[in-house]
């Protein structure tokens, strides 16, 4: 069963999905299950990827990158979430951020932090949500106060669920520096080193799935930076974040459907060669249907999610088509491994078995990136377009 075929996705981005299978079935997919149980970062294939050129690499050439589109980032997506989504997500969020330095960042930040990121040097992450505010962009109440006499902003409060929050060398920040009436003005984006005075940071407690990626919660103390690290103008940060989460969204698409490509191949693997009541159970029209209804969902899902990347890329309408792709990708993913789950029986249930893995990994990408139910609102609201 291939159900990654490359027949919808660019010729351009081919060689790249290759690649990345390649990777995923050589380093991934046999150590999965190892990084799953110990809940350990998974160093030793991250630099792996590093080596073979699929971290950072959307960095442009001139920064040390390979300037990889949104297609391709989409087509490695694919492959490395169908290996595992845990080590998939640890390999795609050490430049998690860096994009925004790169569109909205001066030539010194570029040089000074994003290089080192492209050229595997560094890894770095993205600090937006808070402990008691998850979607809502504009009520972020982590704040970035100026301090003129001394060159600096100082911020104070608090983010969670920040990917490489103690593993980063830097991250880029979200924070509040106004309190105007227009509550999307009121916020702008910083690069804060990781080991500036007043910056702590610890893991977040073990999680059911995606274990081998470490989120942190990280608490600002009067931490200083230089006035210089603000990225862009102030007051642009809600903005610049909108823009970013519309190719993101695209990529948590592909996760979707690496996770839901790796459900139907263990269902069918499974249900074909195992016996019951007699008889081989893929005989029986209840499992035939069950799978025929699992492909057909994931065949609608990776055609809408292909399309939107084409929207996204072209800026055509990308807020609906962004959030389109990554709803029905994610949830998507969760029927899949549900009725996989139903196929496996009693099995299921057990801590070997990657079905239980991929049972408990698709419960996140539909909370990530904005809840999907944040996303209906979007889709709703920007359908008039």
């Amino acid at each position: 069963m291939e159900l990654l075929d490359e027949s919808v996705v660019p010729e351009h981005a081919r060689d790249i999905k290759a690649e990345a299978r390649e990777f995923a079935e050589e380093h991934v997919a046999p150590v999965a299950g190892e990084y799953h149980d110990s809940g350990e970062y998974p160093w030793e294939v991250l630099e792996a990827g590093m080596d073979a050129g699929l971290v950072a690499q959307d960095i442009g050439e001139e920064w040390g990158g390979r300037g990889l589109d949104l297609y391709e980032i989409f087509a490695i997506a694919e492959e490395l979430y169908r290996a595992d989504a845990g080590i998939g997500l640890t390999l795609m969020l050490a430049s998690f951020g860096a994009e925004i330095v790169e569109e909205h960042g001066s030539e010194e930040q570029k040089e000074e932090f994003l290089r080192p990121i492209a050229e595997n040097e560094q890894i770095t992450g993205l600090a937006v949500s808070e402990p008691e505010t998850g979607s809502d962009l504009a009520g972020m109440q982590t704040s970035a106060e100026k301090d003129d006499e001394a060159g600096e902003w100082v911020l104070n409060g608090e983010k969670y669920w920040v990917g490489n929050a103690v593993e980063a060398d830097w991250l880029t920040v979200y924070a509040k520096t106004g309190d105007s009436e227009d509550r999307y003005g009121n916020f702008s984006m910083f690069i804060v080193p990781t080991d500036a005075p007043g910056y702590e940071a610890e893991h977040i407690p073990e999680k059911i799935g995606m274990r081998a990626s470490k989120q942190g919660h990280i608490v600002f103390d009067d931490c200083r930076i230089p006035e210089e690290n603000i990225i862009g103008v102030e007051g642009a940060g809600f903005y610049m974040l909108a823009e970013f989460f519309n190719h993101g969204r695209i990529v948590v698409g592909g996760h979707g459907l690496g996770l839901a490509a790796a459900a139907l191949e263990e269902a069918w693997d499974f249900v074909h060669g195992r016996t019951a009541f007699g008889r081989d159970i893929s005989e029986f029209q209840a499992i035939q249907h069950m799978l025929a209804d699992m492909r057909m969902e994931f065949e609608a899902a990776r055609s809408l999610n292909w399309r939107a990347a084409e929207k996204v890329a072209e800026n055509e309408n990308a807020g609906f088509w962004a959030a389109s792709a990554k709803t029905k990708s994610t949830e998507v993913a969760n029927f899949c491994a549900e009725r996989a789950m139903q196929m496996h029986g009693g099995r299921s249930i057990l801590q070997e078995r990657r079905i239980s893995r991929v049972y408990r990994d698709v419960r996140i990408p539909v909370v990530y990136e904005g809840a999907n139910e944040i996303q209906r609102n979007l889709i709703y609201r920007q359908s008039q377009y």
